[in-house]
């Protein structure tokens, strides 16, 4: 058998974090076992579906390289198919036609909720003769006796009294047909063999099972994934911080980092943490899923992404982190080049914008330097050892690491002072108190006209306080 999946969000706004784990745990069986992947948008909710969010969806996924070996199916565009399966449905005697007013139905449910009872349809329309002309909707007529059993490949088996469940609408009165119908439709006609996906869908999977075996179709097996949580233990929402998975790219996460750090969110393997695509795919399998809710944790995503920025291709990463340069207004065309400034700085940044905000002052003076490392270097004294360090520094024909460096040592030679006195003074009028690298390195990536001209503004902000 060719194991197939499916990941299948509405589009009723962006691909959040959770609709993204559920995709990646979908697209690894799949990848695992050699099978194929489907992506379909389950679109039937007519008022809330929206473009902007099929597009959103799919940029995501795009983002995130969860590539689909078919579609995106639309549902909207298989309406046909879903009525032809509601009349065989009716034809066959498992489904039935309703007029129950929303009155009724709404006083039925007081009256259930009041007696402390499940509110349930009570199967009023069972066994009428409706005229199909009249305004109606269709139920599917669940089994009344049995019980349905779901070995869920992540939960174990969950067993569901058919007394439990009521006769849902597969058909609305406008002639749509309802989700429930339609996701059988769609599993059965698109040979999914294994459903993975979040386990707020537990209550519709044995009503889901019952449509199945009315129509004598085969039953895909089914995998619930657990929620996730915030740190505070309640559902992941926005108030928790991003949670569309297009907000971690523009808060500077790399696709790589949050797909890893995703996939450990509910899965594990041994103590591994780091894990490349290849051995996802190879390691990945539903058995090493938690039947427990995880906790979202930024403080561990971010460590995550700085592992991968830290080993990330450094062509790449400067064409990703010019983005944001640009968008911060900084020019670097005419500075050290890029790559070499990222190189010395990425293994202090957590995500690119930080990244991004380290290479500032590489390339633009700054308007002030930091108070607190301002009082630290700039003590008395401070202004002599940049005068002189200045005079060297200035006298470099080939500016280069080992240049800056022998200059730094004889000015400390020559003043008769400890290493500091000339390094924190020189470092700090460079960078403005901005985390840097070796100071030979910093000040060589700086440049030297940039260099000159900040210690001389460090002189002259040391002089002007006193």
């Amino acid at each position: 058998m060719t194991i197939k999946t499916r990941f299948a969000p509405s589009p009723t706004g962006y691909l959040h974090v959770g609709g993204a784990r559920t995709a990646l745990f979908s697209w690894l069986y799949a990848r695992r076992h050699g099978g194929q992947f489907v992506l379909r948008i389950e679109d039937t909710d007519l008022e809330r579906s929206t473009e902007d969010s099929v597009n959103a969806i799919l940029e995501g996924m795009a983002w995130l390289d969860l590539d689909h070996d078919e579609g995106p199916y639309f549902q909207t565009q298989r309406f046909d198919r879903y009525n032809e399966v509601i009349d065989e449905l009716l034809e066959r005697g498992h489904a039935y036609r309703c007029t129950c007013s929303k009155e009724r139905i709404d006083k039925l449910r007081e009256e259930q909720m009041a007696n402390k009872q499940k509110p349930r349809y009570d199967g009023h329309c069972r066994g009428r003769d409706i005229d199909p002309a009249e305004p109606h909707v269709v139920r599917f007529l669940n089994p009344q006796q049995g019980e349905v059993v779901i070995d869920d490949l992540i939960r174990g088996r969950i067993v569901v009294d058919n007394s439990e469940l009521d006769d849902l609408i597969i058909r609305r009165s406008d002639g749509s047909p309802t989700y429930n119908l339609s996701v059988v439709v769609d599993d059965h006609d698109m040979g999914i063999t294994h459903v993975i996906r979040g386990d707020d869908h537990i209550n519709n999977t044995p009503r889901q099972i019952n449509m199945f075996a009315a129509m004598g179709w085969s039953i895909p097996a089914f995998g619930h994934v657990p929620m996730i949580l915030g740190d505070d233990g309640a559902r992941l929402s926005k108030r928790h911080g991003a949670v569309s998975v297009m907000q971690y790219k523009q808060d500077g996460y790399l696709p790589e980092a949050l797909l890893n750090y995703l996939v450990r969110l509910g899965w594990s393997h041994g103590d591994q943490e780091l894990f490349s695509r290849e051995e996802m795919i190879a390691l990945f399998d539903l058995d090493a899923v938690n039947r427990s809710p995880s906790a979202f944790n930024t403080d561990k995503l971010v460590w995550v992404n700085q592992q991968y920025i830290k080993q990330a291709d450094l062509d790449r990463l400067a064409g990703l982190v010019a983005e944001f340069l640009d968008a911060d207004g900084i020019v670097y065309a005419d500075g050290a080049p890029l790559a070499a400034v990222i190189d010395a700085q990425r293994e202090r940044a957590g995500t690119l914008v930080e990244l991004a905000q380290l290479c500032h002052f590489y390339y633009r003076d700054f308007d002030a330097v930091d108070p607190a490392a301002a009082k630290k270097a700039f003590k008395d004294g401070a202004d002599a050892a940049l005068a002189a360090v200045r005079e060297r520094l200035e006298a470099i024909d080939d500016w280069c690491r080992e240049a800056i460096h022998a200059v730094v040592a004889d000015t400390v030679e020559a003043l008769g002072v400890g290493f500091g006195k000339v390094a924190m003074p020189l470092r700090v009028a460079v960078t403005g108190g901005a985390p840097s690298p070796d100071l030979d390195l910093t000040v060589h990536l700086v440049g030297k006209a940039a260099t000159l001209r900040r210690i001389d503004a460090a002189i002259a902000a040391i002089q002007g306080r006193g």
